[in-house]
């Protein structure tokens, strides 16, 4: 917020461009959904992560202690998925993000793709989602 009360908005694209961990195809078992069969009997949920953080150090020493360990994320990324039940993919998604950047302050900003492939729509998809980005600089402000 500046001096006038108004909001800055800063352009986080540059921040995009950066290093990154990858996680790709995270495949759970969950109970998330308005519906009351999603919340009894489950379904399966797709998940990609994309944490930022500079990398330099951990590829110059080859040390894991200088980075994160790929299964510390998707331990993250499990607890969220397996554990309390969420109306709304938004907020599967956001629990998992904001634990990241909680966790770990050496991530300056993390994308959560989130899909159920088994949905009632009238028509084949591989899956549906929401895929959500946040930034540490503006989603962990006190």
């Amino acid at each position: 917020m500046t001096s006038s009360g108004t909001v800055q908005v800063t352009d986080h694209r540059e921040m995009l461009n950066g290093d990154k961990l990858v996680l790709r195809g995270l495949k759970f078992h969950g109970y998330h959904g308005v519906k009351p069969e999603e919340r009894k009997l489950g379904q399966k949920f797709l998940i990609d992560v994309d944490a930022w953080m500079d990398l330099r150090v951990a590829g110059n020493s080859d040390n894991l202690s200088d980075t994160i360990s790929y299964t510390a994320i998707y331990r993250i990324v499990k607890e969220v998925v397996e554990g309390a039940s969420q109306n709304l993919l938004e907020s599967v998604a956001q629990l998992i993000a904001s634990t990241i950047l909680s966790n770990y302050h050496q991530v300056s900003a993390v994308r959560v793709q989130v899909g159920k492939p088994h949905v009632a729509v009238q028509g084949p998809v591989d899956y549906l989602g929401v895929e959500i980005t946040r930034y540490r600089s503006v989603d962990m402000q006190s």
